[in-house]
């Protein structure tokens, strides 16, 4: 049994890398499941906020067991968290979050919807929430993925009758959902909408409850009679697995949020509390809904072929069946159902492609292609059973290219063939949709309504196979990709992207200026296409002036990059501001910068953003010039105090000794170090005879859940879940005269004006008599949060601990938190009289 575990683990994994780019090579008992679930007429609707927060768990047991369409509506696409495996926040972490869901779903057999909502952090009460989304458009969202759904069943992961319990985005999804319930079906609520899809009324709303809800003990003795339970750790013979570790497979996905997991067995209860809808009979939640062929009109004989060919499945040799499922499928077209038309025919049509062993591949010969450019698609088809079938046409859309090859496909012969194609300039270039056009703080922006709720961006070229099985043509469209090999990893799969024919970049994204000395910048252009020409500008703010006014580019080679120098001059005041690299080729001006981002757990990721970078002018001062970094779960903070004149090396836990810390003036933990780093554990006393000797150590955020660590700081230290989430809370001085205020930056109020998402996160809660708290912060109708910032004196040096959201605040150029750092990097190097004095 342990192989066939292996087995399936592994083949799961090497589909998740791809997206389904590849096509699918799946077993009889793959085939056999999927007719199964060809079989089952009825559908679940899974609703909660954020990736992550989804039941994996219940959503492999709705998909796999009860075998429903199971669907996951995330309202958000988590832009707003933390990123433990690199640098993305924001806007590309919401991108890696997205294809993390998608690779979950393709675990667990569930399909994937959002709203337009933006994760903008942390928030503490759905009233909170629904003031910064827009309330009325995240709720037409819900309703629009209702209604084009179509669920019999909504199961909220959040209860709507808790708010301020727990994340006020987990709350208000709970609230949507239940007004979406309400009005889905209600032809006056966004009739705009009805011109794509039809009015749609659920049976059953739930809510997806559990002891943590009101503690173990409560829930033991809790009246149940209103709730349904399913032992969701159910096993599945066909896979070689259970159910919830299938599920925690799906969860592991998850990696930039630190959810890699050990696999769970055994039975496992899990209960859904009956909200409203039609009444319950028994512990089915479809009950009363008929979930047979005979739910649509003509089903009927659809399903008497169906369900003979799942009783008597021939396992041996599934193409055995392609002659009843190819009639199956002309009477599907024929129903007036279109929702279970459109579906099944979807299932059907991929049932009969995995039956008939057909292989249909379409790979372009380089993985992005400019517009107006050319690019191979080469074609390969291939039959592995006796079928009978003849490859009567492809056609590459939208180009309208068309060939007829008109061949039989012989058992196990390949057949090939090519297209040589050029891009149109009006094929759009491949980017996440949602960031095509400037949002706001909650909502994200998308023009084409008939895209909302969609994953991700439709890819730009399909290939259309038509395969005539004696004498009855099916259309099987598939992705182009690009299928290529590396020595040391083999066969590879990217999507197939376009690019514009050049984009640019500056190599910094904050550039800050300690005095009115100009600074030379680097501005990398990128090339789309072969021999590309033309020249670079630099746009700046009124007070700020570049020199040279533009520059030259050729560049010979397709991807290939040319880094021009451009310096740019401040004023001799603080200023801030923006600079933009525009590239102009013949009559054409680009303005993007190309993302590209690439991790082994996610297909490859383009993204095209607008190509700017934050100058500011800054009145800093510093003392001390080397600083040790200790990376934690990733952030750019070391290149944000190089910027400002610090020497920044990052450490690695092996590298932490004596004789290597005497070399610096300040130790940096990088934020949840302690959370992710296991190694710290045994160097923190060393850290601590640092600090004792006379260095700085400053650590950053970290949680005390699945902390790593046994002693956070050399004195009594607590961690709590306090946290400040708007961005312009008042902040208190509690200790004015204090020298991480004073010195070398008198830090004011102004210093914490145009902070980004949040004060900061985790604060203390309580702390040993050696510590100093400097600032006092809190949210609306909330307590005082005093633990922002701790300062402790520790033999010579100083142990400084802050929530404070440095992370978030530096890669957008925040001036006071600069100001701020440096003085806490500074302590204990003040002026002498000025020590005095403060002592006095």
């Amino acid at each position: 049994m342990q192989r066939h575990i292996a087995f399936f683990i592994i083949s799961f994994l090497s589909f998740t890398l791809l997206n389904a780019q590849k096509p699918k090579i799946p077993s009889s008992s793959q085939i056999y499941e999927s007719i199964q679930k060809l079989n089952f007429l009825g559908s679940v609707l899974y609703v909660a906020a954020h990736p992550d927060d989804e039941n994996t768990r219940l959503i492999s047991y709705m998909s796999n067991h009860v075998k429903a369409r199971t669907a996951y509506l995330s309202l958000t696409r988590g832009d707003g968290g933390q990123n433990l495996i690199g640098p993305e926040i924001r806007e590309l972490l919401g991108v890696i979050r997205t294809q993390e869901l998608l690779a979950a779903r393709r675990i667990d057999g569930g399909e994937q919807i959002f709203t337009r909502a933006n994760d903008f952090g942390y928030s503490k009460h759905p009233e909170e929430t629904l003031s910064i989304w827009d309330k009325e458009q995240v709720l037409s969202d819900v309703v629009l993925a209702i209604r084009k759904f179509k669920p019999d069943v909504i199961i909220n992961r959040f209860d709507h009758r808790t708010p301020g319990r727990t994340h006020g985005h987990h709350t208000a999804s709970a609230i949507l959902s239940l007004k979406a319930f309400d009005i889905a079906a209600d032809e006056k609520a966004y009739p705009n909408m009805l011109n794509q899809v039809d009015v749609w009324q659920p049976k059953r709303l739930f809510y997806n409850t559990s002891w943590w809800r009101y503690g173990r003990e409560a829930f033991e003795k809790l009246d149940k009679s209103n709730m349904i339970n399913f032992d969701i750790g159910v096993y599945y013979p066909l896979k070689g697995i259970s159910n919830n570790e299938l599920a925690s497979l799906a969860s592991s996905q998850h990696l930039c949020q630190g959810f890699g997991r050990l696999s769970q067995r055994g039975t496992q209860e899990e209960y859904i509390e009956f909200i409203k809808g039609e009444a319950l009979e028994g512990n089915d939640v479809f009950s009363g809904i008929d979930t047979s062929w005979n739910r649509v009109k003509g089903g009927k004989p659809i399903g008497a072929i169906l369900n003979k060919i799942e009783t008597n499945f021939n396992f041996k040799d599934p193409s055995t069946h392609v002659p009843q499922l190819i009639e199956a499928y002309k009477l599907l077209q024929n129903i007036d159902n279109k929702h279970w038309q459109t579906q099944k025919t979807k299932e059907l049509k991929s049932i009969i492609e995995m039956c008939a062993g057909l292989y249909l591949e379409a790979s372009a010969s380089t993985p992005i292609v400019a517009t107006n450019n050319d690019v191979e698609i080469n074609i390969e088809a291939l039959k592995r059973s006796q079928t009978t079938a003849v490859l009567r046409s492809v056609n590459i859309s939208p180009l309208n290219q068309t060939q007829n090859p008109d061949v039989a496909l012989d058992n196990n012969k390949k057949y090939n063939f090519s297209f040589n194609s050029i891009i149109p300039t009006e094929i759009n270039t491949t980017s996440p949709y949602w960031l095509n056009t400037k949002g706001t703080l909650g909502m994200y922006h998308v023009a084409n309504e008939t895209i909302i709720g969609n994953p991700e961006t439709k890819r730009a070229l399909h290939a259309n196979f038509i395969v005539d099985f004696d004498g009855y043509s099916i259309n099987f469209e598939k992705d182009v990709i690009h299928r290529y090999s590396r020595p040391d990893k083999g066969e590879l799969y990217r999507p197939f992207e376009i690019i514009p024919e050049a984009s640019a970049k500056i190599a910094q994204k904050v550039i800050i200026f300690e005095n009115n000395k100009p600074h030379d910048i680097t501005v990398i252009v990128k090339a789309g296409k072969d021999n590309l020409d033309g020249h670079v500008e630099v746009c700046h703010p009124n007070d700020w002036s570049v020199y040279p006014k533009n520059q030259k580019i050729s560049i010979k080679h397709k991807g290939e990059t040319q880094t021009l120098v451009f310096t740019i001059i401040p004023p001799k005041n603080q200023s801030e501001g923006l600079i933009s690299p525009i590239v102009h080729i013949g009559d054409k001006s680009y303005t993007k910068e190309l993302i590209e981002i690439e991790y082994d757990h996610i297909p490859f990721q383009t993204v095209l953003l607008p190509s700017a970078s934050k100058v500011v002018r800054l009145d800093i001062k510093k003392r001390g010039e080397n600083i040790a970094y200790i990376q934690g779960a990733g952030d750019v903070v070391p290149e944000s105090l190089q910027q400002i004149g610090y020497n920044v090396r990052v450490l690695k836990p092996e590298e932490i000794n004596a004789e290597t810390l005497s070399k610096f003036d300040a130790v940096v933990v990088g934020i949840r170090a302690y959370n992710t780093v296991e190694d710290l554990n045994f160097k923190q006393q060393t850290l601590f005879n640092f600090v004792e000797a006379g260095g700085n150590m400053i650590v950053q955020y970290n949680t005390a859940h699945r902390i790593k660590v046994e002693q956070l700081a050399p004195y009594d230290l607590t961690l709590s879940r306090g946290r400040v989430t708007d961005e312009n809370a008042e902040v208190r001085f509690l200790n004015p005269q204090h020298p991480v205020l004073n010195f070398p930056n008198n830090i004011t109020q102004q210093d914490f004006e145009g902070w980004t998402q949040e004060r900061g996160l985790y604060f203390p809660n309580k702390w040993g008599k050696e510590f100093t708290a400097i600032l006092s912060m809190n949210d609306k109708n909330d307590s005082p949060k005093d633990g922002s910032l701790l300062v402790a004196k520790h033999g010579k040096g100083h142990y400084i601990y802050t929530g404070l959201s440095f992370f978030r605040e530096f890669p957008e150029g925040v001036s006071g938190a600069y100001r701020l750092f440096a003085n806490m990097l500074s302590l204990g190097k003040e002026d002498l009289k000025l020590e005095a004095k403060l002592n006095d």
